[in-house]
């Protein structure tokens, strides 16, 4: 006799079918049979040590690979951990499905209200309500999750996954996404709303023909967009800077300002704020962005792209919206009047060569009793290590060195899980953007605070025999908190911490690891460079501490 298909079967094999390739999770009894299931059917599996790595493992893989994130969770206390990850993924509008066991029984030491968890953080809460629609309802998730760039908590409670479910043909695979963040959402205007659309893109043609000074700032919504974004820049005269999340989108080209707000470098900001015409390419213009709207000119004008409408004007004055997708924004737009030269001349482009880099600008080598300069030590790391690498980052003060002073090929070689300013998520990060990207090396740039917190993770590096380079930037304390509040007398002891030997902490999981307080102490790096890198690197860093980041300073000035 044939045994029925479970629906805990059902969901995994519809997620299989509908196109999901990778899955990363903690197993409990709550999702042993649907992550199971999912394997079954072709999915290839990552456990984590932990649920929050997890979650964010599960971002960055679809971050960086233009899939649908899977991330499969025991109930309660399984999504309780794996919460600041969700809301990362939410804040982010990370196309991601969590796939959580749910005790429907209030006597249970597991019941929790899931609905309300996701809620809280921005996520969408959809449940496995009939076990005889599990494919369907599996199949809903993966359409809000991929065309509505959400991150949905599918719930499955433990009485319905057990329950059969009907046996149905494979589903058609729903994937629809070409590239790295790029949106499945298919523009369905018509009427009245496609005629505005397109008055509003009529109406930015002619604001960038009269514009003598314009800037576009692209943000993750524009990834897919490089080609289009930068013919349109030629013909308008318009320089290129980005968002944090974007960096890398238009690297290699003479008019790239790089990132724009906190990031951004003395002579970016310079001439964004002489911009007369900036427009953001899905891009929010938010505070970190824009330095709390200080690098908007009151003189400019402002015009927003973007898929959302509620992402127009959210952050900053929008004098022009126009909803659509990025990409097809740009190719259509005429611009009366032809080529213009805009903001680009010969010393322009001679200024951007010689001070468009954070590498460029001068600064007083710090480095000394047993530390190292972070500035000092990027740079050298941006040497050594091959140009096609993926670099994630974490959260605390350190993070503005290996965001700017690494170099990336392109926008797939930066993932930046920002959105919600967690420390601790780096490593977690950089394990998902790995399994992403095979083809290139992955470096994950962490402070001592964040690398204590995802230390369980080095097994799972170890285990996956990524070639990762792990560098921690040690200061022996939360930095940003010493920075903000030691200026003003604070006591700092409860953000300071004795020395520790993080170099054999991670030799104790299986790493390679040397401990770097001077430029000579980065041979070992280069040694390990060499090969066979059959085990990941561990650069302990211990660096100066002295002084706040320069991006901290900016960021201090609206709080």
């Amino acid at each position: 006799m044939t045994v029925p298909e479970t629906a805990a079967a059902a969901v995994g094999r519809a997620l299989a079918a509908g196109g999901v390739r990778t899955a990363f999770g903690v197993v409990g009894s709550g999702n042993f049979h649907v992550t199971n299931a999912l394997v079954e059917h072709g999915v290839r599996f990552v456990a984590a040590r932990h649920e929050g790595g997890a979650a964010t493992m599960a971002d960055a893989y679809a971050r960086m690979s233009g899939e649908v994130g899977v991330v499969t969770v025991h109930q309660g206390p399984g999504l309780t951990n794996a919460m600041t990850g969700i809301a990362e993924a939410a804040k982010s509008r990370t196309p991601m499905i969590v796939l959580a066991g749910e005790a429907t029984d209030a006597r249970s030491n597991f019941h929790i209200d899931q609905d309300a968890l996701a809620a809280a953080v921005g996520a969408v809460p959809m449940r496995l309500t009939d076990a005889a629609r599990a494919e369907e309802q599996a199949l809903e998730a993966f359409r809000v999750a991929s065309r509505e760039r959400r991150t949905v908590l599918l719930n499955l409670p433990l009485d319905v996954q057990s329950a059969p479910s009907r046996s149905r043909a494979p589903a058609p695979a729903l994937t629809g996404a070409a590239g790295p963040d790029r949106s499945a959402a298919q523009d369905t205007t018509a009427g009245p709303d496609r005629a505005a659309a397109d008055d509003a893109t009529a109406e930015l043609g002619r604001l960038l023909a009269g514009a003598r000074r314009p800037v576009f700032v692209a943000g993750r919504g524009a990834r897919h967009a490089r080609r289009e974004l930068e013919a349109l820049a030629d013909r308008t005269g318009a320089l290129l800077a980005t968002s944090a999340v974007a960096k890398g989108l238009f690297h290699g080209s003479p008019w790239d300002l790089d990132v724009s707000g906190g990031f951004a470098t003395p002579l970016a900001a310079e001439l964004i704020r002489g911009a007369d015409l900036i427009v953001g390419w899905g891009c929010a213009l938010n505070m970190w962005t824009t330095r709390h709207g200080t690098l908007i000119p009151p003189e400019a004008k402002v015009a927003q792209v973007d898929l959302d409408p509620a992402a127009v004007g959210a952050h900053v004055r929008a004098d022009l919206g126009v909803v659509g997708d990025v990409r097809a924004v740009a190719a259509a737009l005429t611009v009366p009047g032809g080529a213009a030269p805009g903001y680009r001349s010969a010393e322009l482009a001679r200024r951007i060569r010689d001070e468009g880099r954070w590498r460029s600008v001068p600064y007083r080598d710090e480095s000394g009793a047993g530390r190292i300069d972070p500035r000092t030590l990027t740079i050298a790391l941006d040497d050594l290590l091959p140009s096609e690498r993926v670099v994630s980052v974490d959260s605390g003060n350190f993070m503005g060195y290996p965001s700017m002073f690494l170099d990336v090929p392109d926008a797939g070689g930066f993932c930046f899980t920002q959105a919600f300013q967690s420390v601790g998520l780096g490593l977690a990060t950089a394990i998902g953007a790995a399994l992403a990207r095979p083809d290139r090396l992955p470096v994950a740039a962490l402070g001592d605070g964040g690398a204590f917190m995802g230390i369980a993770e080095l097994e799972t590096v170890v285990r996956l025999g990524l070639p990762m380079v792990v560098v921690v930037y040690d200061d022996e304390a939360y930095g940003a908190e010493v920075h903000h509040f030691g200026p003003h007398g604070h006591p700092l002891g409860t953000v300071r911490f004795p020395p520790a030997d993080l170099a054999a902490i991670a030799r104790g999981h299986g790493f390679a690891a040397v401990t770097v307080t001077d430029a000579a102490g980065l041979a070992g790096v280069a040694e390990w460079l060499k090969g066979p890198r059959d085990r990941p690197l561990l650069v302990h860093a211990r660096i100066t501490g002295e002084r706040g980041s320069w991006w901290l300073e900016e960021a201090f000035k609206g709080h």
